[in-house]
């Protein structure tokens, strides 16, 4: 399976958006991409960054991409997942919801509430398991990635992949924050044995990496920091090496698996 990441600038204008992620799917379609994952709050922009708050946030529209996104999966056959800020029998949630052709849609919202994040947001309660094209697959949002526990979650399940959708931006250069969510993302990686995928927004300042990691939390594909653009990467079943059954054998004994 093909998987790709898009980042871009995430911005109020949520027609802006829209067109920078169709064109993304559109490109990912001609290159043979299977699953495409976007940032956090993709579709809408994230509060109060580009929004006074989540309840300033026009559902109809939101409701109305995705029936757009939906229509946009069975054309071009492949599956995306998209970071919005969603409503839900009168709740408001960090969401992000995967539109796969012709199959329902997966959505997950995020639980790790603080800051913004607890001022705008419910917090959600799926736990972000899906399967596409035999695959197990795990999504996480932002704040999520310093917790190992929601990490380990997805390892009980075995996921295959984990995705991690961020908005984490400064209006000021801060390598050392990049810097330090690379490290959790590699040690999520490494700890559950799983390929990783993040994506994250890029202005003013991109503080998280937009990248793909290996079971050993090696550096496989990476979007440059601060720059539009995507990545893809041929994810694979394999057999697990020496350090990795290691891993998975003492972790199996500490999560009673």
């Amino acid at each position: 399976m093909k998987i790709a990441a898009y980042q871009f600038a995430v911005s109020v204008d949520m027609d802006e958006n829209i067109r920078k992620i169709l064109y993304a799917v559109r490109e990912a379609r001609s290159r043979g991409v299977d699953l495409l994952v976007f940032p956090e709050c993709a579709l809408t922009g994230y509060p109060p960054r580009d929004i006074p708050s989540s309840a300033d946030v026009d559902f109809d529209a939101v409701e109305e991409a995705c029936r757009a996104f939906e229509t946009t999966a069975d054309n071009t056959g492949v599956a995306f997942i998209v970071g919005m800020i969603g409503k839900e029998d009168g709740k408001i949630y960090n969401r992000a919801v995967c539109f796969r052709p012709h199959e329902e849609c997966v959505v997950y919202d995020k639980r790790a509430l603080w800051g913004w994040d607890r001022d705008n947001f419910a917090k959600g309660e799926k736990d972000g398991i899906f399967e596409y094209k035999g695959f197990r697959i795990g999504i996480r949002i932002c704040f999520e990635v310093r917790f190992p526990e929601y990490f380990r979650e997805l390892y009980r399940a075995k996921t295959d992949l984990n995705v991690v959708l961020f908005y984490d931006v400064s209006d000021e250069d801060n390598p050392d924050r990049y810097d330090m969510l690379k490290g959790h993302l590699q040690t999520r990686a490494v700890e559950n044995v799983c390929t990783t995928i993040s994506v994250n927004s890029t202005a003013p300042y991109q503080t998280a990496p937009s990248f793909i990691l290996g079971r050993t939390g090696q550096i496989l594909e990476t979007c440059e920091r601060g720059q539009a653009g995507g990545i893809e990467y041929e994810l694979e079943k394999k057999e697990y090496d020496f350090g990795e059954r290691g891993r998975k054998e003492i972790s199996d004994e500490l999560t009673g698996l």
